[in-house]
C-alpha cells in the first residue's frame, strides 16, 4: 500500500513595494532618461557657448581654449556609453572643484603679483583714453554756446547749440559739429526754440537727462564741447598732448613730459603721476612691500600675534569648558535631555545674529551686561576689554560644537579602562589625565586643528561685534581687534585711496601659508596620540 505526500500548498510572495525614490529612478530610465540627459546637456552646451562668445569678444583665448576642451570632455564622458561610467560621477565634482575653489585661488595668486587697485583698474589704452579725455579743460578765451538738447529722428540725443559770440548755430552730435541750416531754425533769446527734423527736450524731461549731459562730448578739432549744466556748454582743450610714437605725454603749458614708470602709471622725473593708470604686472612687489614697508609690516606683525593669541585662546577654553560640560551631562541624572538641549542653542542660532545681540548686550550706555552688573565697563571701547569681549563672545559661540564632539568621544572609551584604573587605585584626576583625556584628544585633536584654522580667519566675529576697532594710537588702518583676515579686508576696500585689491590678495597668500605651517606642525606632533589609540 502506497501513500503519497499532499503537495504543499505555494504561498504567493507579496509584492515588492519601491520606496518613492526607487520608482522615480525606474521612470526615468531608458528612453526618458535618454532624453533628460539630451537636454541636459545642450543646455550646457548653450551656456558654453554664449560663454565662450563672451571670452572670445573679450580675446581671452586660453579661456576659451579651456572651455573647449572642458565642454567636450563632458559630452564625450556622458554620451560614451559604460567605457566612460566612473567618470560620470567624478566630472560633477571636479567642475566644482575647479570652479569654487581651483579658480578662485589661482586668481588670487595671479592678482598678488599685479597692481590691481584703485587707480591701476583699467588697461593699458583704456587709461591713455581717460587721460586724454580728462584732460580737456576751458581755456580762458573758450568759446561758449547756449544749449537746448533734442532728439533726432533716430531718437539719438543731440545738442543744439548757440554760439553767444558770432550768434552762429551748431548741431553737435558724438560724431562732431557741423552747422544747423538757418532757414529751418527758429532762436529766440540766444537760444535754439525750434529745429526742423529735431525735437526740443523741455520740461521734466530736460532734468532727466542730467547726467547723460555731463557725460557728453562734442569732438572738435583739437578738443571737445562739453555741456554746463542744461542750457550752456562751453569748448574745451587739452592740457596734455599724448605721443604714440614716444609712449609719453606732455603738459602743454609746461612742458612737462610723463612716461610709462613701468609699473602702470605715467610719471614725471618728481615723481607727479597722471591718473588713472593701468593694471600690470609688478612681480613681488607686493609681497616686498608687506615686508619692507613700516606702514604695512607694523601692523601686519601686531595683528598676526593678536590673531594668534585669539584663536588659541577660544580653541582651548572652548575646548575646555565644552568638555567640562560633557563630562557632567555624561552621566544619567534628571532632565539630562533638557541640560543637554539647553547648552546647543547657542550653536543653533545663527552665529551673525547673536554677534549682533552681544554687540548692544555689551554697549557702554545701554547695554544690559553694565546694567546688570552696576559697572560702566567699556567692552568695546577699550583696546583691552574689547579683546576681553571677543574671547568671550567667540567662547559663548564655539564651546557649544565641543560639548557634543567631546560628548560622543567620551561614549567611545571603553569602559573597561575606567574600571581597571580604579580598581588598581588611581583617582578620578588620575583616570582623567592618564585615560580619559589622551583617549579623547585621538579624536578631537584633528577638530581642534581645524578649529584654530577656522577662528584663524573668523571675520564675523570681529567685523560683527567691534569691526576691528577701537583705533589703535600709530593711526594705521588696523584697530586694535582687528585680526589678519579683517585687516585684509580693510586693505581691499578701504585703505589709503581706494581699493587694493593687489595688495589684500598678498596678504591672503600670506595667511594661507601661516594657516598651512600651523596645521602641517600640529597634525604632525598630534601623530604621537595614535599610539594610544
Amino acid at each position: 500500500m502506497s501513500t503519497t505526500a499532499a503537495p504543499t500548498p505555494s504561498i504567493p510572495p507579496e509584492p515588492v513595494r519601491w520606496s518613492l525614490p526607487a520608482r522615480l529612478v525606474t521612470a526615468f530610465s531608458g528612453l526618458p532618461a535618454l532624453v533628460l540627459k539630451i537636454v541636459l546637456l545642450a543646455l550646457v552646451n548653450a551656456a558654453a557657448i554664449w560663454a565662450g562668445a563672451h571670452l572670445a569678444n573679450a580675446e581671452k583665448w586660453p579661456a576659451v581654449g579651456a572651455l573647449v576642451v572642458a565642454t567636450v570632455a563632458v559630452d564625450v564622458v556622458f554620451l560614451v556609453p559604460r567605457r566612460t561610467l566612473p567618470l560620470k560621477f567624478l566630472v560633477p565634482g571636479m567642475v566644482f572643484l575647479l570652479a569654487f575653489q581651483l579658480i578662485p585661488i589661482a586668481y588670487t595668486a595671479q592678482i598678488a603679483f599685479t597692481n590691481y587697485s584703485t587707480g591701476h583698474i583699467l588697461s593699458k589704452d583704456e587709461a591713455i583714453s581717460t587721460i586724454r579725455e580728462t584732460s580737456l579743460a576751458a581755456p580762458p578765451d573758450a568759446k561758449a554756446y547756449t544749449l537746448a538738447p533734442a532728439f533726432d529722428a533716430n531718437d539719438e540725443l543731440v545738442l543744439l547749440l548757440v554760439d553767444e559770440v558770432s550768434g552762429n548755430t551748431y548741431i553737435g552730435t558724438r560724431d562732431g559739429l557741423q552747422r544747423l541750416p538757418e532757414e529751418g531754425a527758429t532762436v529766440e533769446g540766444g537760444l535754439v526754440t525750434a529745429a526742423a527734423g529735431y525735437r526740443i527736450v523741455r520740461g521734466a524731461e530736460l532734468f532727466a537727462l542730467d547726467r547723460e549731459l555731463s557725460n557728453y562730448r562734442v569732438p572738435v578739432e583739437g578738443g571737445a564741447v562739453r555741456p554746463e549744466g542744461i542750457d550752456g556748454a562751453v569748448e574745451l582743450r587739452p592740457t596734455l598732448r599724448y605721443d604714440a610714437e614716444d609712449d609719453t605725454f606732455t603738459r602743454i603749458a609746461s612742458g612737462r613730459v610723463f612716461r610709462d614708470d613701468g609699473e602702470g602709471s605715467y610719471a614725471a622725473s618728481g615723481g607727479e603721476t597722471l591718473e588713472p593708470g593701468w593694471k600690470t604686472t609688478v612681480g613681488w612687489g607686493n609681497f616686498s612691500r608687506v615686508v619692507n614697508d613700516r606702514l604695512i609690516r607694523d601692523p601686519f606683525l601686531r595683528v598676526f600675534v593678536w590673531t594668534v593669541v585669539f584663536a588659541t585662546l577660544t580653541v582651548l577654553l572652548s575646548f575646555a569648558l565644552g568638555l567640562l560640560l560633557a563630562i557632567t551631562l555624561d552621566k544619567k541624572f534628571r532632565f539630562q535631555r533638557f541640560y543637554r538641549t539647553v547648552f546647543v542653542i547657542p550653536y543653533a542660532i545663527p552665529s551673525f545674529l547673536t554677534l549682533l545681540v552681544w554687540a548692544g548686550l555689551l554697549n557702554d550706555d545701554f547695554g544690559v551686561v553694565n546694567r546688570v552688573l552696576g559697572t560702566s565697563i567699556p567692552w568695546l571701547f577699550d583696546p583691552w576689554w574689547a579683546k576681553v569681549s571677543i574671547v568671550i563672545v567667540s567662547l559663548w559661540l564655539t564651546f557649544p560644537y565641543f560639548f557634543l564632539v567631546s560628548l560622543g568621544a567620551l561614549q567611545s572609551i571603553p569602559g573597561e579602562l575606567v574600571e581597571a584604573a580604579r580598581v588598581d587605585g588611581a583617582g578620578p584626576w588620575q583616570v582623567f589625565r592618564r585615560i580619559t583625556l589622551p583617549l579623547l584628544l585621538v579624536a578631537v585633536a584633528p577638530l581642534l586643528i581645524a578649529s584654530f584654522a577656522f577662528n584663524f580667519n573668523n571675520f564675523n566675529n570681529i567685523f560683527l561685534l567691534t569691526g576691528g576697532n577701537p583705533p589703535t594710537e600709530d593711526q594705521s588702518i588696523a584697530g586694535s581687534t582687528d585680526i589678519l583676515i579683517s585687516y585684509t579686508y580693510k586693505l581691499a576696500f578701504t585703505a589709503g585711496k581706494g581699493t587694493d585689491y593687489a595688495l589684500a590678495s598678498t596678504v591672503s597668500i600670506f595667511i594661507f601659508l601661516i594657516v598651512a605651517l600651523i596645521s602641517a606642525v600640529a597634525f604632525w606632533r598630534s601623530k604621537s596620540l595614535e599610539a594610544l589609540s
